[in-house]
């Protein structure tokens, strides 16, 4: 705490004032917390004042609050390019990165608990933005990234929160995450140059190599990149208290589907632990897209849970219990190209009769984006549902081949789609419409400009072969293991699965 309260006075971020009869001042309070490393171990403890924004009123105390923060499957992309090209990879955290940015507004708080003053009539008139503030990450991200345009970086107009330096042949990239940091690139001084840089006006942690960013667990060597959520996987079993539980092959059971009258409800304190863990499940499938289908079925029923879901929330736990390290393997070899396979599961929804669009994209080798989402409409033919799901992968295809060209790096085009209906490959190559509905109409526009532009190319594949069937319905265990296979998961932490033995990572 004494810590804190010197950083924010020699921050000078507020000065001792009377409060202005028409004014009010906000709250504030003390937030304790322990941080941890990846292996459970204690970092430091730490104590921060958070000023209690929730009594802020818009228009007076605050304007904007919107402040971009990187997609995961940014993240993803990243570290699989990090691997392809040899680029390497840093992280940074900034010390108290909210305090560095300037108010616009006129804001007054309370004293803080531990702080003595002169007078007890005064307070604080906040000159820099401070945790808790409605419009704190705004002005954060705007300090920052002020900085770094003013010297040479460029902002993507895919992810604002990616920013990219070109200086002849070298590449500097510096993606953010509120005040978390990975800094990549193919040359080591430059990198350095950014540290020191960033350093002088924020004063920064320099974690070194890449290692645990945002609870995703990183794991380099020659042979490419792991990404797992070991710990935090850990975690959500023992504080369900299903440590001891025995393991399940699969996440859901392939011979039932989920309903919302099924089961009897639960109490209200018993709905709020599955709403929790829900969420938390649906945090954990950014590295477990073998989960993703069973939590995208739990997650609908979140507003009145019953037994039944609940008991198959905790089918998810006993398979994870027994992969808790498996992970996804960003590979350093391969051809950089956008492959994806996208496929629906027409009326699944015994409650709706909506359809299932599941995608899944590769960039060369390595898995970097995937989906399983409910379709918005009720459609009549299995072709209106494949179409639907074509349109959605095609929209993230171009999402990413943007995102690509920003980083000015060499990629084989066209990007390829693999679908297992060929009424859909069909209506994408025919130039006469056969729909009737306006919104399959406009899904038949979007996917048939981008074959005709050469963005992406429609390729055939038997249902066997068909990988995003692991994000459209529950499997046998054989055949889920082997599209976990070749979705590319590793569990590096058992010798069991040859993880350690095929890709010997650092430690």
């Amino acid at each position: 705490m004494k810590a804190e309260l010197q950083a924010l006075q020699s921050n000078d971020t507020w000065r001792l004032t009377p409060l202005p009869p028409h004014k009010t001042a906000i709250g504030c309070r003390w937030i304790y917390k322990i941080k941890h490393r990846a292996d459970g171990s204690i970092e430091r403890y730490k104590a921060r004042l958070v000023a209690k924004g929730y009594t802020q009123m818009e228009g007076l105390d605050y304007l904007d609050t919107f402040s971009p923060v990187a997609k995961l499957t940014t993240v993803r992309l990243l570290l699989a390019l990090a691997a392809l090209n040899q680029w390497h990879l840093r992280q940074l955290d900034v010390n108290n990165a909210f305090l560095h940015g300037e108010l616009d507004e006129e804001v007054y708080m309370q004293v803080p608990p531990g702080l003595s003053v002169p007078n007890s009539q005064m307070v604080c008139r906040l000159q820099h933005s401070l945790y808790g503030l409605k419009q704190a990450s705004r002005q954060w991200f705007t300090k920052l990234s002020g900085l770094l345009t003013s010297h040479g970086f460029k902002q993507s107009h895919s992810d604002h929160s990616l920013f990219l330096r070109f200086t002849g042949s070298i590449t500097t990239i510096l993606l953010v995450y509120v005040d978390d940091i990975i800094l990549t690139g193919n040359s080591d001084s430059e990198i350095q140059d950014v540290i020191i840089l960033l350093d002088q006006a924020f004063k920064i942690k320099d974690l070194g190599n890449l290692k645990y960013f945002l609870g995703l667990e990183i794991a380099r060597s020659s042979s490419g990149i792991h990404l797992c959520q070991r710990k935090y996987a850990l975690d959500i079993l023992s504080d369900s208290g299903m440590l001891g539980c025995r393991p399940n092959a699969t996440p859901m059971d392939y011979s039932t589907k989920l309903q919302a009258t099924t089961g009897t409800p639960l109490s209200a304190e018993v709905s709020s632990s599955y709403r929790r863990l829900v969420g938390r499940l649906i945090y954990l499938t950014n590295t477990r897209p073998d989960i993703t289908y069973a939590v995208q079925q739990l997650s609908q029923y979140m507003s009145s849970p019953t037994s039944a879901h609940l008991q198959a929330a905790y089918r998810v736990l006993r398979h994870l219990k027994g992969t808790p390290g498996s992970g996804i393997f960003l590979s350093a070899t391969g051809t950089p190209q956008l492959r994806a396979f996208s496929d629906s599961d027409w009326a699944g929804c015994q409650d709706s009769r909506k359809s299932t669009t599941g995608f899944v994209v590769y960039l060369g080798s390595s898995l970097i984006s995937w989906q399983s989402k409910k379709q918005s409409t009720v459609l009549r033919s299995s072709s209106e549902a494949e179409y639907r799901a074509l349109a959605s992968t095609t929209c993230e295809l171009q999402w990413l081949t943007y995102l690509l060209q920003d980083f000015r790096l060499n990629f084989t085009k066209p990007a390829t789609i693999y679908c297992d209906n060929q009424s859909a490959i069909q209506i994408a190559t025919n130039p006469v419409f056969h729909e009737r509905t306006k919104h399959i109409e406009i899904d038949c526009h979007i996917v048939r400009q981008k074959v005709t532009m050469g963005l992406l190319k429609l390729l055939p594949v038997s249902s066997s072969l068909q990988l995003a069937d692991i994000f459209t319905k529950a499997l046998p265990p054989t055949v889920f293991q082997n599209l976990c296979n070749k979705l590319g998961m590793m569990n590096i932490h058992s010798q069991l699965e040859g993880g350690i033995l095929a890709a010997p990572c650092e430690s």
